[in-house]
């Protein structure tokens, strides 16, 4: 059957959020003032196999919010997309996953009237956001407690 991608609701994503970005940390500090404002969804990548109930696992997933682009707030601020809470399980790392959930994070993101996505994407994503179209801005920065990041953006236009 392959990669499904779907928008979830936060309590699909949130567990792998939470395993793959913050572990070690509460639940808590995987969970994103962003995540219920509105506009806001969640993809997740399904993959074949479900749990005892019938539920397909989650494998890959991603966040996107109405956000301006940082440093051109005035331009972007109704047409911007923040990227935020990609992760995709260990088991199944460099299988698509992560490319899935990006891709339809962006289809509905555009379907949304979004002209611009970007991210504050962690130092070690880099080749994965410029195989996607993405460009960094700016310099690298640490975010305490998580690592080294960049910005990334990509035009829809």
């Amino acid at each position: 059957m392959g990669i499904r991608t779907a928008v979830a609701p936060l309590a699909e994503v949130l567990p792998l959020r939470w395993e793959i970005l913050r572990p070690g940390l509460p639940r808590e500090s995987a969970e994103f003032a962003e995540d219920v404002q509105p506009g806001a969804f969640h993809i997740a990548a399904y993959g074949d196999d479900a749990d005892t109930e019938g539920a397909l696992a989650v494998y890959g997933c991603g966040s996107f919010y109405p956000e301006a682009f940082p440093g051109d707030e005035a331009a972007t601020a109704e047409r911007s997309v923040r990227i935020r809470g990609m992760a995709s399980s260990a088991r199944v790392r460099g299988q698509g996953y992560g490319t899935a959930v990006l891709e339809a994070g962006t289809r509905e993101a555009r379907s949304r009237g979004a002209r611009l996505m970007w991210c504050n994407g962690r130092t070690g994503a880099r080749g994965f956001y410029e195989r996607h179209g993405y460009t960094v801005h700016g310099e690298e920065f640490e975010i305490e407690g998580v690592g080294p990041h960049f910005v990334f953006y990509r035009a829809l236009d």
